[in-house]
């Protein structure tokens, strides 16, 4: 095949459009794979006398901007439930502004129901940017210390 000026010109635009698409592919892919980076770094929980809860969440992120902060955290069942005080929340805990000179954070929860026959909790954060995955809390609710938490039950 005889290489003209037409086919040279094919040629470098071919390899520039191809250029162009493993520049963006890595930018779409990690849009795609962003995970959240909330850390919950420390649980209080406290049982009430009517038998609900109250939960201290210790949150750290980095906010920076309405569009990335820690908009909420979760205190999740063993089956997967993340319990809703409130059904108009998407969270445990609504978080309605970032914190970006306030790191860590601390927010309370009341009224929190957890079955009786229910031990074990996990509590997430979530940010508005990524999402759920970063550092969550265990707490086993019978045990007073644990890693990261503590818990008082009701007399």
């Amino acid at each position: 095949m005889p290489i003209t000026p037409s086919f040279v010109a094919l040629a470098l635009l071919a390899c520039s459009d191809a250029e162009v698409a493993v520049e963006e592919a890595p930018k779409a892919a990690k849009k795609r794979t962003a995970v959240g980076d909330a850390d919950v770094t420390a649980v209080f929980a406290r049982e009430e006398s009517d038998g609900t809860w109250t939960f201290h969440v210790t949150v750290q992120h980095n906010d920076r901007d309405w569009s990335d902060f820690a908009d909420g955290w979760d205190v999740v069942l063993p089956d997967g439930t993340a319990v809703r005080p409130d059904p108009f929340y998407a969270f445990t805990k609504q978080i309605r502004n970032p914190h970006v000179d306030e790191q860590p954070f601390t927010r309370t929860q009341r009224n929190i129901e957890i079955p009786s026959d229910v031990n074990t909790v996990r509590v997430r954060a979530h940010d508005k940017a990524g999402g759920f995955g970063g550092q969550e809390v265990e707490v086993d609710l019978n045990v007073r210390f644990g890693p990261n938490y503590s818990v008082k039950r009701a007399l």
